[in-house]
């Protein structure tokens, strides 16, 4: 029983953090990065199951958005570029408070490239799949208290954020910013 609970609390956390909530500190040390493209396309995106409804260009702007804000924070010198695929979401809808609190997502597929190498450091696409911050408590859910922009806007900003930590990851295990990048796959 104690396990479920921890389980629990551990996912409760790491969904209640909000994006946007640290763009006021300074950026977490990358390497020598700076972001050059940053490119979301949303060519097969599927609308979940009671989602409200958002077009390709709406999600795909978002995105770029919370992207270019977190990342245009960086200024190393070696460029890099974002392929971003939006792979599905859903923008909660008002439920019914206590008994139904539906929540949003969002599932984005990641590419990373070093311009200067011409080297694709993905072999294949990051999928980051990201849940709502949960900043309105548990028992009401968002669908009630934001508008679909302003869900879309906090999921593009958690996207961002696992970004961020997805490549702060890979820079510390296989120094993708910090001179050869070992493993990158040769652009195609």
């Amino acid at each position: 029983m104690m396990r479920v609970v921890l389980v629990v609390m551990s996912l409760f956390m790491l969904v209640a953090c909000n994006g946007a909530a640290d763009l006021n500190k300074a950026a977490v040390p990358l390497g020598d990065f700076k972001l050059q493209h940053n490119i979301a396309v949303a060519p097969k995106v599927v609308k979940g199951p009671l989602s409200r409804e958002a077009s390709k260009e709406e999600l795909t702007k978002a995105l770029t958005d919370a992207t270019a804000e977190r990342f245009g924070r960086y200024n190393g010198t070696r460029n890099y570029h974002f392929g971003m695929s939006i792979e599905g979401y859903v923008l909660a809808q008002p439920g019914v408070p206590v008994l139904f609190a539906p929540k949003s997502i969002l599932v984005i597929n990641l590419t990373v490239w070093d311009d200067a190498k011409n080297l694709k450091l993905t072999p294949k696409p990051h999928q980051i799949t990201v849940f709502e911050s949960l900043d309105q408590g548990p028992v009401v859910g968002s669908g009630y208290t934001k508008s679909a922009e302003e869900q879309l806007k906090n999921l593009s900003q958690n996207a961002a954020k696992a970004i961020e930590s997805y490549l702060v990851k890979q820079n510390a295990e296989n120094g993708w910013f910090n001179g050869d990048a070992e493993g990158a796959v040769t652009a195609e």
